[in-house]
């Protein structure tokens, strides 16, 4: 079926050092001939200039309250303002690869092979090492459409916006919200596909500390979604050993072992130990702690906090980009 437009639907709090950047590489796109592009930017209280970027290149913002943001409901505001017939997600902070990134991720919907299809990330330079690792581990250069199993991440999506209404995201939920409708789409018979050839570049800028909360949001709703997946001490002592040898020895081949080798298990040790404790914690959320959860603070408390970074986490994938997946899960992250 013919796409007459596509909604690029983009959530964001204080983005705008990239944002400039995704956008213009928005809108360079080459889109098949009566193909229009719409730009959605859900915006939750940005003090910066984001607001004012999204508008400088053509976008309609959206604004969802502080208090109100999740996840889930953050990108369903966007989908309800939008007009297209397919609906695509990107972070904030993801910059497309290439003029033809939106149409190489729509096109396996456009075909009938996919429901709900995801793109490949690559790590920015100025991001983690170990994370620019996991990136090259689990968005590899294979497309699989359609995969096995229900893995999809919002970090660079889309999905056709009729099937978006029949099921919405989960408004509830700390994160995963794209593996979540992914699993309902999956289990009303639907498919999911990995497309290689839509990659972006994904630039991650978090301390030690918000990198451990996006994990550990993250598992809270793991343990919700695959109830018999289960995450203990043993299996987070193996998952940090194999992380850091694989990393090592990425670093060893690099030549850049002195440089890397110190970040690396601090990476791997805050991944798997936010993993760990959103596995194995039980706990209600309450409101202050989902804004803090979700939100960094402000410029000013920034500044008066600046000798002890916040223990925050940025709202602007949902995801981080990707996922810890316990050892013995039966998926891949890629």
């Amino acid at each position: 079926m013919p796409v007459g437009k596509v909604s690029v639907v983009i959530r964001a709090l204080n983005e705008e050092k990239w944002l400039g950047q995704a956008l213009a590489a928005c809108r360079a796109q080459q889109l098949g001939a009566g193909t229009e592009l719409e730009l959605i930017l859900v915006d939750s209280g940005s003090t910066d200039g984001t607001v004012a970027i999204a508008r400088e290149h053509g976008c309609r913002v959206v604004q969802i309250r502080r208090e109100d943001f999740t996840f889930g409901r953050s990108l369903n505001v966007g989908c309800d303002a939008a007009q297209g017939d397919m609906l695509a997600f990107i972070s904030a902070h993801c910059i497309p690869s290439t003029d033809s990134w939106l149409q190489d991720l729509i096109r396996p919907i456009e075909q009938g092979l996919c429901d709900y299809t995801y793109g490949r990330q690559i790590g920015h330079a100025i991001s983690r090492f170990s994370e620019r690792q996991v990136f090259a581990q689990y968005f590899g250069a294979t497309s699989r459409l359609p995969q096995q199993g229900f893995f999809c991440n919002n970090a660079n999506a889309a999905i056709r916006a009729e099937t978006w209404r029949n099921h919405r995201f989960d408004e509830t939920v700390t994160g995963l919200e794209d593996m979540v409708l992914a699993k309902t789409i999956v289990g009303a018979g639907g498919r999911v596909g990995y497309v290689a050839e839509a990659p972006v570049i994904h630039i991650h800028e978090e301390t030690l500390k918000q990198t451990q909360r996006r994990y550990y949001r993250e598992a809270l709703t793991m343990r919700a979604i695959m109830p018999e997946v289960h995450f203990h001490v043993w299996d987070m002592v193996n998952c940090l050993a194999a992380g850091v040898t694989h990393d090592m020895g990425a670093a060893i081949r690099e030549k850049t072992f002195w440089k890397e080798a110190g970040g690396i298990f601090s990476f791997r040790f805050n991944q798997y130990w936010g993993t760990y404790r959103g596995h194995n914690e039980h706990r209600v959320l309450s409101q202050a702690q989902k804004i803090s959860y979700y939100y960094p603070p402000s410029p000013k408390q920034k500044s008066a906090d600046s000798k002890t970074p916040p223990d925050t986490a940025e709202n602007g994938d949902g995801d981080g980009s990707w996922k810890a997946v316990p050892a013995g899960a039966d998926m891949k992250r890629d």
